[in-house]
């Protein structure tokens, strides 16, 4: 076997893209890898079975050769999984994708975040509640990156939140009890913040928090570059992401 060669690696298809004239470029998570780049030779033509196996959410197996950037996949294991056959279920998942291929840094293993990204597949197959999978979903994805936060610790002030009071929120420190330059949200209720800190994300006052907080962190998190699949949702009656 090479020695730049990989051998059935666990791997999800985040996004691909013609390459050349009958080849695919195909952007995966993969488990010990992180997200990666392969090339797909010849999997756009007509008697290939690559196009149909090479499908975003479905759980592979994958193997590749090469060095650098730009890797050749050698054979593809198709193994079972559950379907996004919800609208919303789908367009969620095309969220996590994103976030994923806009934000995530190239060869950085997550294994963590991984098992995170299966866990909200898994979820958003069964649901058509998505918005507290996208939460929990979106708080794994920025710990992975450094960003993780405690919604009962007051950052500033090194206490626990009080349910009486209120607080802020600023991406590079997590709740914080005073106004400084890098708060973006305010009023946060204390109520609301300890009712997500013990897992409370349905309710009402959490759904609002949870969503403002997370919009707030992952926008941080893109430094300006777009969603597209924020926009699917504006078509449907839930706004989720």
């Amino acid at each position: 076997m090479r020695k730049d060669a990989q051998q059935q690696e666990p791997a999800y298809v985040i996004h691909r893209r013609p390459w050349r004239e009958t080849s695919l470029m195909v952007d995966l998570f993969t488990l010990n890898h992180g997200r990666l780049s392969v090339v797909a030779r010849g999997a756009s033509g007509n008697k290939s079975p690559l196009k149909a196996q090479l499908q975003p959410f479905q759980p592979l197996m994958l193997s590749w050769v090469g060095r650098g950037d730009l890797k050749t996949l050698t054979d593809v294991d198709v193994r079972d999984g559950q379907a996004l056959h919800r609208t919303v279920s789908l367009y969620s998942g095309l969220y996590l994708n994103e976030l994923i291929q806009r934000v995530l840094p190239e060869a950085d293993p997550h294994p963590t975040l991984f098992a995170a990204y299966i866990e909200a597949l898994d979820q958003l197959a069964q649901t058509s509640d998505v918005e507290p999978v996208l939460r929990k979903f979106e708080q794994a994805f920025a710990a992975a990156l450094g960003y993780d936060f405690r919604w009962d610790e007051v950052m500033d002030t090194g206490q626990p939140v009080h349910a009486a009071q209120v607080y802020c929120y600023d991406p590079e420190q997590g709740i914080v009890a005073a106004v400084s330059a890098g708060v973006r949200l305010q009023n946060l209720p204390g109520e609301t913040l300890l009712a997500l800190a013990s897992g409370d994300y349905e309710s009402t006052a959490s759904r609002r928090v949870s969503k403002r907080v997370m919009r707030v962190l992952t926008d941080y998190l893109l430094q300006g570059r777009p969603l597209n699949s924020r926009s699917l949702f504006n078509h449907l009656s839930i706004r989720s992401s």
